[in-house]
């Protein structure tokens, strides 16, 4: 088997000069950010949906967990999907469904139709996603190029997901829930009209077959695992179908593991695993994800159950995050990068991660915005526009351009994973401490004082396993290898 681990067939930056890679950047993020802003956007909208639909609450929740099981279980299968048929195709179509999709949303007249289409909408988001990635990466070469490219994607990542808490609060407000899903297909359509100007890059050369069976069993097993945590959510971790779904997803990825091990064409090679830095950014992403998805969760319930906040005033209050998040990504990380190593960036990130999430446990019932909340958002951004980009820039580099999709995948998989499991964990004990407490505080506290202990252990692992020596990514230096530096040579800027 090919060794889908090294720097051998590190991308070449598309010819057309910095006018075009910033083009490249600027649609392929532009995407990203509005299949980021359908995350949220749906949330404020969802009173007025259950009203004017007749929807009962346990097929309300669906809207939500429809378009992230379909997400962030086909993440795997459109990453590989994206290699083998081509990055610009499967980018094209997958925008394309979502647009369709989301005009079917904004259409709807019956609850059904609606779930339907936020199912598709998260299964054409899954497609688009990991296709728009691996175009980022393929075009802009390892080393500062690509470095500043993903620092930009992550930033665009962050900000769509609290754009989409306004947009949706101020849609919903003044044009109705329609309105947040009829926004897509004007933005869609222009971006498909400049999806041809992206760069055709060449179809993988790693055997040009589907695994079929490796794609059902990863789609499903993480499928299982995203329904099981959600119905442990609303029903108890002790409800048959949970413990179902849970147990299907043990046997289904266990299965995936020993289909991956015998077939000569995996979706999956276990080699892209091999490299210890990779599997450590892997693991730190799952922490980083459920860090993540508990933060803004509970900080939202704060700001409006405690502190009596709008859902838009919530939106606008989580802002100062998001700039901090593309400042610290984009401008930061960016100059960062060329003085300190990946190991050294992600541990200073989930440092102050770490510090923003013991900051919010300290939160009380008569606490204000600009003291108790404001320094823990911001600390926590901070770290998490320096652990992002590090975190993605381990996980693709060394990766052959023919895997670019599916480490994409992996990258964006392990972020979803580790939300769905780490937003369940820390949604029980939050419930189930404020059950015995008469104010919901309590229950926010320990989430935060949980997420706390995630950053500590993410931080012991990344110190532990990605233990390359300091690298400093040159500007321009377009070979850089930056988990397999061989530390007696020193890196040297190209002339």
């Amino acid at each position: 088997m090919a060794d889908h681990s090294t720097n051998d067939a590190t991308p070449r930056p598309a010819a057309g000069g910095s006018q075009r890679t910033a083009f490249v950047i600027s649609l392929i993020c532009a995407a990203q950010f509005v299949l980021q802003l359908d995350f949220s956007i749906v949330n404020v909208a969802l009173p007025s949906i259950q009203r004017e639909l007749g929807m009962p609450a346990a097929e309300l929740q669906w809207i939500v967990t429809g378009y992230a099981l379909a997400f962030g279980s086909l993440l795997l299968a459109g990453g590989r999907l994206a290699d083998l048929l081509g990055r610009r195709q499967v980018l094209a179509v997958g925008l394309a469904l979502f647009g369709i999709a989301s005009l079917a949303c904004g259409l709807a007249q019956w609850p059904i139709m609606l779930i339907t289409a936020r199912i598709v909408q998260g299964a054409a988001g899954a497609m688009a996603s990991p296709a728009a990635l691996s175009l980022l990466t393929t075009t802009n070469a390892e080393g500062g190029a690509r470095n500043r490219a993903l620092a930009i994607w992550q930033a665009t990542t962050a900000a769509g997901a609290t754009a989409g808490i306004v947009a949706g609060g101020l849609l919903t407000q003044y044009f109705g829930w329609r309105a947040v899903f009829l926004i897509n297909p004007p933005v869609i359509a222009i971006m498909l009209a400049l999806v041809p100007r992206l760069p055709a890059a060449k179809r993988s050369g790693s055997g040009g077959s589907a695994d079929v069976r490796g794609a059902l069993l990863a789609t499903t097993g993480i499928a299982a695992l995203i329904f099981g945590l959600s119905s442990g959510q609303q029903h108890g971790f002790t409800a048959p179908a949970t413990l179902v779904a849970l147990a299907l997803a043990v046997l289904l990825t266990t299965g995936f593991v020993f289909a991956e091990k015998r077939s000569a064409a995996p979706m999956l090679p276990l080699s892209i695993l091999a490299e210890p830095a990779r599997r450590a950014a892997i693991v730190a992403m799952l922490l980083i994800g459920a860090i993540l998805a508990g933060y803004v969760y509970f900080a939202s319930l704060y700001l409006q159950k405690v502190l009596g906040f709008s859902p838009v005033a919530t939106g606008l209050a989580l802002v100062p995050s998001t700039v901090t998040v593309v400042f610290v990504s984009t401008l930061g990380t960016r100059r960062l990068l060329a003085r300190f190593s990946i190991r050294g960036l992600l541990l200073a990130g989930l440092a102050s991660m770490g510090a923003g999430q013991l900051w919010l446990a300290q939160i009380t019932a008569g606490a204000g915005y600009p003291a108790a909340v404001l320094p823990g958002l911001v600390l926590t951004a901070a770290g998490v526009g320096l652990a992002l980009p590090a975190a993605s820039i381990a996980i693709t580099s060394g990766v052959r351009a023919g895997d670019q999709g599916l480490a994409g995948a992996l990258f964006t998989t392990s972020q979803q994973t580790g939300a769905a499991v780490g937003l369940a964990i820390l949604a029980t004990a939050a419930a189930a401490t404020s059950g015995h407490s008469s104010s919901p505080v309590d229950g926010y506290r320990l989430s935060f004082l949980i997420a706390t202990g995630l950053a500590v252990l993410a931080a012991i692992i990344v110190a532990l396993q990605l233990n390359t020596e300091s690298h400093r990514v040159e500007p321009g230096h377009q070979q850089a290898s930056i988990l397999r530096q061989d530390p007696t040579t020193p890196s040297q800027p190209q002339r």
